[in-house]
């Protein structure tokens, strides 16, 4: 009687991507763009961010080195595709984005009020498929939200990181990648809560850049007239800052 190919240990990767051992990574099935973080990349399947998937980063609150985490990634990026961010929790510094070398082109800044139609925005970002990432911070997401996010990505090839609150790690999620964040001085501590392969038990603590300025509250923004998608401009002059000012 002929042996079956799947009894073969050597031969079990050769069935279908999707499947991998218990005790491995398994292979990326989506394109991936490197972490710029080797020690991350290492504990990844495909050795970076997954394309085309929902990946969550889950926080005890903003500015604790989530966007420094995201910055090698976005700058391996395709130029000429855009970055979009979504309900970020302040308004945008263009400065801060010029000084990582972003340039303001690249850039979409999208604030809609509603909840739904923050959702309605990023499925529609995810299923045109033109822009090159997709940050979108959530404060409450449903089950089924989160199923038709996940599935928009899975057409396309857009980086898609979601950050929610660290509570919501309690409840399930479909996303093929979730993070939970914990900042550590001026280092970030990161443990995977999901992957495709094996748990991992010991938490990452990456070293990250430092800001660009001193410490603000601002996240990186674009130009009005190229970029902003918010009808609720600010009626008050805000005061100057004297330089650019990147947290997160």
């Amino acid at each position: 009687m002929p042996a079956f190919a799947a009894s073969s240990p050597s031969a079990l990767p050769a069935i279908h991507p999707l499947l991998w051992r218990g005790s491995q990574l398994a292979r990326a099935d989506q394109p991936c763009v490197e972490t710029g973080h080797p020690e991350l990349s290492r504990n990844l399947p495909g050795g970076g961010w997954p394309l085309g998937q929902l990946i969550e980063l889950l926080l005890p609150h903003s500015g604790i080195g989530e966007l420094r985490l995201l910055l090698p990634a976005l700058r391996r990026l395709p130029p000429k595709r855009s970055i979009v961010l979504l309900r970020p929790p302040h308004v945008p510094c263009q400065q801060a984005w010029l000084a990582q070398g972003f340039p303001v082109r690249q850039l979409l800044w999208v604030s809609p009020r509603e909840t739904t139609n923050a959702l309605w925005a990023a499925e529609q970002i995810l299923k045109h498929g033109s822009c090159g990432a997709l940050l979108y911070w959530a404060e409450h997401s449903s089950a089924t939200a989160l199923r038709r996010l996940h599935l928009a990505a899975q057409g396309g090839e857009t980086a898609f990181f979601m950050f929610r609150p660290a509570a919501a790690a309690q409840a399930s999620s479909p996303a093929s990648l979730r993070l939970l964040l914990q900042p550590a001085g001026d280092r970030l501590c990161l443990r995977i809560l999901k992957r495709r392969g094996p748990c991992q038990e010991t938490p990452l603590v990456l070293p990250l850049a430092p800001a660009p300025s001193a410490p603000g509250d601002a996240v990186p923004s674009s130009e009005p007239h190229h970029a902003v998608v918010d009808s609720r401009l600010p009626d008050a002059t805000q005061p100057r800052r004297t330089e650019p000012a990147l947290v997160g």
